[in-house]
C-alpha cells in the first residue's frame, strides 16, 4: 500500500489511549482529526507545516499536556507571523435568527469560505404573528425618526394582503390545475392519472400535490412581502471568512448590520476567537474606515460625472463579450493545453489560431457532445471567456441569483425607481387592486424617507420591485446558472432570466453555446410537482 507505513510499536499503549481520544486512529497513515476543540484542530493543522514530525507525534509532545497549547500556536502565528491561511483551519457554524432580507444579503454577499441555508420563502409563509406582531424588522433609525407610523403601516399592509390571500391563492391554483388532472407514479412505476391510483397511492399523490400547490401560491405572494421581512440563516465557514464578514459589518451604515457583528463576533469567541480576533481590534478598524472610504469616494464620483437616466425596461442585457472567434481560440488552446507535451501556451494559442472556423466548431461540438447530464460540468478550459450581464429584475428573484458566488455580482441600493412586476395569477384571482396598494402604500414611504435616509429606506420597499445589479461570469459558470435555474422546479421568475441569458449568449457565441447542454427552454404551471414526485419516492425508500 502507498503512503508511509506507520511502525505500530510507534506509541505505547498508555500513549494509544490518549491519541484515540484526539484521532480516529493511530497505525494509519490516512486518519481523521476529531480532538474535541476547535482551535486543537486547527492548530495541529498549522503546525504540522513547521515541523518532520508525526501529527499524532506533535499532538503527544505539544499538546496533551498543555491545554492552551492551540491557542497560543495561533497567537504567535497570526500575530507574528501574519500568516493569514492559518485562520482558515479554523471552523465555526453560527445560526441567526430574526435578522431582515436586507441584513442577510449583505452577509451572503461574501463569496469564499462561508456557505449559507436560508428559510426559504417557497416552502414558509410569513404570515405567522409573535407577540401579536407580524415578523418584521424594526429599524432603529426608522423607529426613532418622523417616519415610524407611515413604515409600521406600510409593512403591516403587506403582510396583511399576504396573509389573508395564502389560501384563496392555494383554492385558485387547486382550481386552476386539479389534483384529477396531474399524473403521479403507481406502484408499477408507471405515470397514470389521478383517479386510476390505488388507495394508497393517492395518499402518497394527494401529499405530493398540496406541497406543490402550497409552493406554488407562496411563489406567487412573495413580490408583496417587504425587505424587512424577518428571516433565518445558518452559516458553516473558516476563521479567516467569519473574520472578513465582522469587519464588513461594523463597517456598515446600518445598525442592524453592526449590531449583527457583535453578536456573531460574541459567539465566534466561544469557539475560534484566535482566528476572529483581528475583526475589530487596530488592524480590523483601518480595515472598516478603508471600506467606509471606498463607499464614500465612489459615491461622491458617481454625482460627479453620472447623470440620471430612466431605465430601460429589460430582464437580462448582455453587454460585455468576446468575439466569436478570439472565445473559441482561448478555450480550445486551454482544452489542448494539458495533453499537449509541453508545447507552451503562446505556442499553441498560435496553432489554434491559424484552425479554420470548422476544426473548431468540431472541437467545442466535441466537448459539449460528451456531456450526459448538467452535473457533468465542462472543463475549466471553458472558464477562458467571459460575459457580463446587467439585470433588472424584482428582488425576490434577484435572491435566488445572489446564491450564484463563482462570479464577480455588484448591485445598487434596493429602492420603488424602476417599477415592480405582477405575476398573472395576482391579476386573474382578482386581488391586483389590494397588490398594487402594497406597492403604492410602499413607494410613498420610500419617497420620503430616501433624501434623509436612503440606506435605510430600503427595509420598506417589496420583493416585486425591480432591482439593478450586474454580474460578470466565465462561461462555465454561465452553464452551471443557466442550467440549473432553468430545471422545471425552478421559479417562474428566474428561470424566464436564465433563458434570456441563454439566449444572448447563443446569439453572439452560437458554437460554444451548445456546451450549454441541458438549458430547459420550456415553461411550467406547477413548477415544483416532479421534484415534489421524486421526493415522495425518496420518502417511500427510506421508510
Amino acid at each position: 500500500m502507498g503512503g508511509i507505513q506507520i511502525v505500530l510499536s510507534e506509541f505505547s499503549n498508555s500513549e494509544k489511549e490518549n491519541l484515540l481520544k484526539h484521532f480516529s486512529n493511530v497505525d494509519d497513515y490516512v486518519f481523521a482529526i476529531i480532538s474535541p476543540r476547535q482551535v486543537d484542530r486547527g492548530a495541529l493543522m498549522s503546525r504540522y507545516s513547521r515541523t518532520d514530525k508525526s501529527m499524532r507525534k506533535i499532538f503527544l509532545d505539544e499538546f496533551l499536556q498543555n491545554e492552551n497549547r492551540g491557542e497560543e500556536f495561533y497567537n504567535k502565528v497570526l500575530l507574528e507571523y501574519g500568516d493569514d491561511s492559518v485562520a482558515e483551519l479554523g471552523e465555526a457554524q453560527i445560526a441567526i435568527e430574526g435578522l431582515s432580507n436586507i441584513a442577510v444579503k449583505k452577509i451572503e454577499d461574501r463569496r469564499i469560505g462561508l456557505s449559507y441555508l436560508e428559510k426559504s420563502s417557497r416552502y414558509v409563509a410569513w404570515d405567522k404573528k409573535v407577540n401579536g406582531e407580524f415578523k418584521f424588522y424594526r429599524e432603529p433609525e426608522i423607529m426613532s425618526s418622523k417616519f415610524a407610523d407611515k413604515y409600521i403601516e406600510a409593512c403591516n399592509l403587506d403582510f396583511e394582503v399576504y396573509s389573508r390571500n395564502i389560501q384563496p391563492v392555494i383554492n385558485y391554483m387547486q382550481e386552476q390545475e386539479p389534483i384529477e388532472s396531474q399524473k403521479f407514479r403507481n406502484s408499477d412505476g408507471v405515470d397514470v392519472q389521478f383517479s386510476k391510483l390505488s388507495e394508497d397511492e393517492a395518499k402518497s399523490a394527494t401529499r405530493i400535490y398540496n406541497a406543490t400547490i402550497r409552493a406554488k401560491a407562496l411563489d406567487i405572494l412573495r413580490g408583496i412581502l417587504p425587505a424587512s421581512t424577518l428571516t433565518n440563516v445558518g452559516i458553516t465557514g473558516n476563521g479567516r471568512a467569519f473574520e472578513y464578514l465582522l469587519t464588513i459589518l461594523y463597517s456598515s451604515n446600518l445598525q442592524e448590520e453592526r449590531i449583527l457583528a457583535e453578536k456573531i463576533h460574541r459567539e465566534l469567541n466561544t469557539t475560534i476567537r484566535s482566528f476572529v480576533r483581528r475583526a475589530d481590534d487596530i488592524h480590523g478598524k483601518a480595515l472598516q474606515k478603508y471600506l467606509g472610504e471606498i463607499k464614500t469616494k465612489s459615491g461622491a464620483l458617481s454625482k460627479k460625472y453620472l447623470k440620471a437616466k430612466s431605465r430601460k425596461n429589460f430582464l437580462a442585457d448582455l453587454i460585455d463579450f468576446e468575439s466569436q472567434k478570439k472565445a473559441e481560440e482561448k478555450i480550445i488552446s486551454a482544452i489542448l493545453y494539458e495533453q499537449s507535451n509541453g508545447i507552451s501556451f503562446r505556442d499553441i494559442s498560435s496553432q489554434v489560431q491559424k484552425m479554420s472556423q470548422t476544426d473548431r466548431k468540431k472541437i467545442v461540438r466535441t466537448f459539449a457532445s460528451i456531456r450526459q447530464n448538467r452535473r457533468q460540468r465542462p472543463s475549466r478550459a471553458f472558464e477562458m471567456t467571459e460575459y457580463t450581464f446587467d439585470f433588472l429584475t424584482n428582488f425576490g428573484m434577484f435572491r435566488d441569483f445572489h446564491r450564484h458566488r463563482v462570479l464577480t455580482l455588484e448591485r445598487q441600493l434596493l429602492t420603488t425607481n424602476h417599477g415592480y412586476v405582477v405575476p398573472d395569477e395576482i391579476k386573474q384571482l382578482g386581488i391586483k387592486k389590494d397588490y398594487d396598494d402594497c406597492m403604492y402604500k410602499s413607494k410613498e414611504v420610500y419617497d420620503i424617507m430616501k433624501t434623509k435616509i436612503p440606506e435605510q429606506a430600503q427595509y420598506v420597499v417589496n420583493f416585486a420591485y425591480n432591482y439593478p445589479y450586474f454580474m460578470k461570469l466565465n462561461l462555465r459558470e454561465a452553464v452551471h446558472l443557466i442550467e440549473l435555474r432553468t430545471v422545471p422546479q425552478g421559479h417562474q421568475d428566474y428561470r424566464k432570466v436564465a433563458q434570456e441569458m441563454f439566449k444572448a449568449i447563443k446569439k453572439v457565441h452560437p458554437n460554444l453555446s451548445s456546451i450549454i447542454k441541458f438549458v430547459d427552454m420550456k415553461s411550467y404551471k406547477l413548477e415544483r410537482l416532479e421534484a415534489e414526485k421524486r421526493i415522495e419516492e425518496k420518502r417511500k425508500k427510506l421508510a
